[in-house]
């Protein structure tokens, strides 16, 4: 019976389960593919597409193309944020090649802005899965790309000097994302929006809960509305530690938060605060770890991971913690997958034979259906 629910990757349903806190699954849901590009490995690439290729893949992602800020596809040229008169920076750091030194000219960008209707959004040729969970990924939502438009300096001093463009620009990004949002469930059938904003450092957040609850908190929840109305998740990406929004972002209905920075938040903490009340998506230690450990320094970590989050009613998922570099080894992949199967799987089925041995049938009946039986969610 165990060995049979073993390597099969995970319906829709049962994602939905785990992020809705209807119940845990067989072994926790593995999601490292949203990070890893074996473009860029070289003379590794095969090797890295090879392994991926017959890796789990318990999610179906769909990375789609908004505007950049300078360069327009060849089949739409006015498809970015910059005005065509504004140009590129050569020679300085992405935080300095941004558009608009003074709200004059963002006013301008607002008179042409890109159009929503962009017919290359969904990558061609892309189609999902429709019996697996399908997420659709953008990068850049409020302060990324805030400071893309406006430089980081200005960025960080624009919500005392500027409050009311900050608020006009988060709300012309808002009414985009969410017809974009529309776009995504018409076209491609998606059961989650997920978003990156980082708004953590190393060390805490960017800003005080009150610019926080001010400027960020009202658009955010309105995204998260709409992707709860279109019957989507909603998941952010946010580097960095952010656990002062975290009360925040539960209350407006968050669904996904990744990835719980090692080094910047404490997981017991954030397990036992508030595993009970969001999905947490859980990101493997990309800045120590996977480029410098040992194998077993991988697998050591895999079952930290999974013995403090793994909960009875889900909201757990494992992913890696931001995308791959150069420096990441071939062999320390293979074995986090492979402990992350091996150990939650483990787990999973001395829970199950326990159960068995105290006659104690549901779990085991409800295993052999494969998912839970419960309600959905309603928003």
């Amino acid at each position: 019976m165990f060995e049979s629910v073993k390597r099969r990757e995970f319906t829709k349903e049962e994602i939905r389960q785990v992020i809705e806190g209807r119940g845990a699954l067989s072994r926790t849901p593995m999601l490292y593919d949203m990070w890893i590009y074996p473009q860029i490995y070289g003379e590794r690439r095969k090797a890295f597409e090879d392994f991926m290729d017959k890796s789990i893949k318990d999610i179906e992602l769909i990375d789609v193309v908004l505007p950049d800020n300078f360069i327009a596809p060849e089949d739409a040229p006015d498809y970015k944020w910059a005005p065509e008169h504004i140009k590129e920076r050569k020679g300085v750091g992405i935080d300095e090649n941004y558009i608009a030194e003074d709200w004059d000219v963002m006013e301008e960008m607002y008179d042409s802005f890109p159009t929503t209707e962009y017919p290359g959004l969904i990558p061609p040729g892309k189609k999902p899965d429709r019996n697996k969970y399908v997420v659709v990924r953008w990068c850049f939502c409020f302060f990324e790309r805030m400071w893309s438009f406006r430089g980081m300096e200005n960025a960080l001093t624009d919500f005392y000097l500027y409050p009311e463009e900050v608020h006009r620009l988060f709300r012309k990004l808002t009414d985009y994302y969410m017809r974009i949002m529309e776009r995504v469930k018409e076209e491609a059938g998606a059961d989650a929006v997920f978003v990156t904003d980082d708004i953590g450092t190393q060390n805490g957040p960017f800003f005080s809960l009150d610019i926080f609850r001010e400027f960020f908190k009202p658009y955010y929840r309105q995204l998260i509305d709409k992707a709860h109305s279109l019957g989507m998740h909603f998941w952010l990406h946010s580097c960095g530690n952010i656990e002062l929004y975290m009360e925040d972002f539960i209350e407006i209905g968050l669904d996904v938060i990744h990835p719980i920075q090692k080094y910047t938040m404490n997981y017991k903490e954030i397990a036992e605060k508030y595993g009970d009340r969001i999905c947490l998506l859980v990101g493997f230690d990309v800045q120590q770890t996977i480029p410098f450990g040992t194998v077993e320094d991988v697998r050591r970590e895999v079952r930290e991971l999974i013995d403090i989050f793994s909960r009875p009613d889900g909201r757990f998922m494992l992913t890696m913690g931001n995308g791959s570099t150069t420096d990441w080894k071939l062999e320390s992949l293979e074995a986090l997958y492979d402990e992350t199967e091996e150990y939650s799987y483990g787990l999973y089925k001395n829970y199950m034979s326990e159960a068995c041995r105290r006659k104690e049938w549901e779990p085991v009946r409800s295993t052999l259906r494969q998912t839970i039986r419960r309600p959905e969610k309603s928003w």
